[in-house]
């Protein structure tokens, strides 16, 4: 295995890694534990999932006429608005996310699951991993990948095949593999209370995410290029990419629910009595 390989699964703990019988070839050699390293957004505020080269089409972007305006620029901070001209998107798709838009420039504050302390399901789980640091843990079967804000955590089970019956959930069903440097991460099942992107594009559980997850700059920077498939939300599979940067910061327990309900209204869940 490649030195890459190491670098990229250094997280919060790691023991030696024992690949399954398919790949017998991947066999990764053990190495010690840092839990300060973490993968932090490259592009900030921006885009967040951008076109990957050679591949169309590509992601939903924003509105030309509704530029989005992020906190600290000095100007008015706005909400994300969507291209709805993108003619990959679904009859429906459209007719949605057009009644999203106009309510959220009447007013309305936007839906995102960051801000609703929701899980964010896939693809979405790379746009909110940004700001603050996303880790690995790798085990024998399994990696995990956690975002520190609200600690949500996605399960990958590795070199084994997708279940027979999957039911829909937040985060789906991922499976996967090694090709060479790659972390081949294949996820079905996913629930159609989740959106796609930062432009809260609806899709149904028929959705099919396949990532692929490489090192690059010597181990400094990590990219996924990665292909959504929902055969009735969007007429093609569609192309998206994120860069990261490696970040050294002890891990930091952030909690979304506390207060946030006082300040706007995110449809922040909340229980009606106590727990206990």
């Amino acid at each position: 295995m490649s030195s890459h390989r190491a670098i990229f699964f250094a997280a919060v703990a790691v023991t030696a890694l024992i690949a399954g019988p398919a790949l017998p070839q991947q066999n990764p050699p053990a190495f010690g534990p840092d839990s300060m390293t973490g993968w932090v957004g490259l592009n900030g505020a921006g885009p967040f999932f951008e076109a990957a080269p050679g591949k169309t089409p590509g992601p939903v972007t924003s509105d030309p006429a509704h530029p989005f305006v992020p906190n600290g620029t000095g100007n008015q901070p706005s909400f994300r608005i969507p291209d709805l001209t993108n003619p990959n998107l679904k009859p429906w798709v459209k007719e949605y996310m057009r009644k999203d838009s106009d309510e959220v420039l009447a007013g309305k504050v936007a839906f995102t699951p960051g801000s609703s302390c929701m899980p964010s399901g896939v693809p979405m789980f790379m746009a909110q991993g940004g700001p603050n640091p996303v880790r690995f843990i790798q085990t024998p079967k399994e990696i995990w990948m956690i975002i520190e804000s609200d600690q949500q955590v996605r399960r990958v089970y590795m070199n084994v095949p997708h279940s027979n019956n999957v039911k829909s959930s937040w985060y789906g069903e991922s499976v996967g593999h090694y090709e060479g440097d790659t972390l081949v991460v294949d996820t079905i099942g996913l629930s159609d209370k989740t959106i796609a992107d930062v432009y809260r594009t609806p899709h149904t559980d028929k959705m099919h995410v396949v990532e692929r997850w490489r090192m690059t700059d010597g181990g400094n920077a990590m990219e996924v290029v990665f292909s959504v498939d929902d055969p009735d939300s969007f007429y093609q599979p569609w192309w998206g990419m994120r860069h990261y940067r490696r970040a050294s910061a002890q891990h930091d327990e952030i909690v979304c629910a506390e207060g946030n309900f006082l300040l706007f209204d995110y449809h922040i869940p909340q229980a009606k009595t106590a727990d206990f």
